[in-house]
């Protein structure tokens, strides 16, 4: 979750930055992004208490009927910072996720638990993914499995495994396709491009 104002501001810039947007929002199309915007409002008034709870629940109202328009199901504190969702339409994640910052995730993405026949408490069943992950159209990740930064997964692959960082991995079920990740590709999650943002907003390098 999002503790303070200026962690707010933090997540809100890298978002934008991470979506290519300059300015505001139009009033008119910039669905994704407000949805983005709301979310992280969502994560920041959570905890708050009082009429900043009120506030909550309005931000939350708002999301969820956007987020039926546009298809998504993502809970809060689930994504770090620096968000990418490239296009609408039908990304559901279990709220029990952990994904990293600088995830560029695409549509028809579905991150969840899986359903072994015996489950223990101690486990949620849900991936942990790392920092600047690319996702691809379709690809189904789901399990208590751990997938490193820097990581390429491609479209429709369907991840049911642990993989180490800087790979890129496809298929049914998925595979390493090559030992480079996202640093060998111009995508958003290329890490390049988060240390650029931190060179263009100083400020927010406590964050980093």
């Amino acid at each position: 979750m999002i503790n303070s104002k200026e962690e707010l501001k933090f997540y809100l810039e890298a978002d934008k930055f991470a979506l290519g947007r300059k300015g505001k929002p139009w009033f008119f199309g910039d669905e994704v992004w407000k949805y983005q915007i709301l979310l992280r409002k969502c994560e920041f008034y959570s905890k708050r208490r009082g009429f900043l709870k009120v506030l909550y629940l309005f931000f939350k109202y708002k999301r969820l009927r956007l987020g039926v328009k546009l298809g998504f199901d993502i809970p809060e504190g689930v994504f770090g910072a620096g968000l990418r969702i490239n296009h609408f339409g039908n990304i559901t994640v279990n709220g029990k996720c952990k994904i990293g910052r600088w995830c560029d995730i695409h549509q028809g993405v579905n991150i969840g638990a899986s359903n072994p026949e015996k489950r223990e408490e101690d486990k949620n069943y849900t991936p942990i993914i790392g920092d600047n992950v690319w996702i691809g159209p379709g690809a189904k990740i789901f399990g208590d499995i751990r997938i490193g930064s820097g990581v390429q997964i491609g479209a429709n692959a369907v991840v049911n495994k642990s993989f180490q960082g800087n790979v890129t991995i496809g298929g049914i079920p998925a595979s390493v396709i090559i030992n480079k990740g996202t640093l060998s590709v111009d995508v958003l999650a290329n890490s390049k491009n988060s240390k650029e943002f931190f060179k263009k907003f100083p400020k927010y390098q406590k964050f980093q």
